[in-house]
């Protein structure tokens, strides 16, 4: 009884302020960019397609780091980083390598679209298997594909089965160096197909989001055909790589593997010549051979 009639007090001496020092605290004011760009979304769909059609093939010298997440348990995994490269050719092909030091290999990776096979020479091992994971393996690291970097290192044009719309919204960025706050205006666009089997519900594919100081892809989320959440990526430090406009920094998280891998990209060309046989691992005799499904 006595701690409501308390509480029941506090209140008007809180509307009345009487009784009351109040305190005042100084507020970091959120500053807006210099530059605010406008677009329609046709115009944001038209840039897409654009720059994703702007080259058949691209190759990329990265440092890659990896790290296990197990948010329930508390716990992270953090990977030493390694040096490497990427090739990715349209429509799926792929290629990525990782080495230590510069000339020790970790990691070879290649795939053709359809099938993966990843050489680790440091234990004397491959795994094969398709490109569409068809069993979930309780090791985190196995139940990656190819696809996810291919899907993530670039941000696709649309196809023309697809449906759009865009909203407007503002995001309070923090950067804790400079201690001050960007208040930065945004375009998010979502991506969806409509249902075949004649629902009234559109398919998430993908939803983009935009700084509009420069216009260039943020973030973008990648949903499976079920609709869950597979990849969240985001793309900064925009850099001019022989003509071409291209992240320096692309953080991609995998929530349902518990996988997150930070790429700091060094280099960028586009349209190179590549050997026939870029996109196969040799597999060395005597390496053991493991198949997943």
């Amino acid at each position: 009884m006595r701690l409501t009639f308390r509480a029941a007090l506090a209140l008007p001496l809180l509307l009345t302020g009487c009784g009351i020092v109040p305190m005042k605290r100084h507020l970091p004011v959120p500053k807006p960019p210099a530059r605010v760009q406008t677009a329609t979304p046709e115009e944001l769909v038209e840039q897409l397609g654009k720059h994703w059609n702007g080259f058949q093939n691209l190759t990329a010298t990265v440092e890659m780091r990896a790290t296990l997440l197990k948010p329930q348990e508390g716990l992270a995994t953090d990977y030493p980083s390694v040096h490497g490269w990427i090739v990715m050719q349209k429509p799926n092909q792929m290629r990525v390598v990782g080495q230590l030091l510069g000339t020790v290999k970790v990691f070879d990776m290649a795939s053709d679209g359809k099938r993966f096979t990843i050489l680790i020479p440091p234990k004397s091992k491959a795994i094969e298997g398709p490109n569409t994971l068809t069993k979930k393996s309780e090791k985190q690291m196995e139940n990656l594909r190819p696809g996810f970097f291919f899907d993530a290192m670039m941000v696709r044009g649309l196809d023309a089965e697809d449906f759009y719309a865009e909203i407007s919204d503002t995001e309070t960025i923090e950067d804790a160096e400079k201690k001050h706050l960007t208040l930065m205006p945004e375009y998010v666009l979502s991506i969806t197909k409509h249902d075949t089997n004649g629902s009234r519900r559109d398919k998430p594919v993908r939803v983009i989001t935009f700084h509009r100081d420069d216009l260039q892809p943020s973030n973008q989320d990648l949903y499976d055909a079920q609709g869950n959440l597979e990849s969240q990526v985001s793309y900064s430090g925009y850099r001019d790589f022989n003509g071409k406009q291209f992240p320096s920094k692309v953080v991609i998280k995998r929530p349902l593997e518990g996988i997150q891998v930070t790429l700091t990209v060094d280099k960028v060309n586009t349209d190179v010549k590549l050997p026939a046989d870029e996109f196969t691992v040799k597999i060395p005799d005597g390496t053991q051979v493991q198949h997943l499904e």
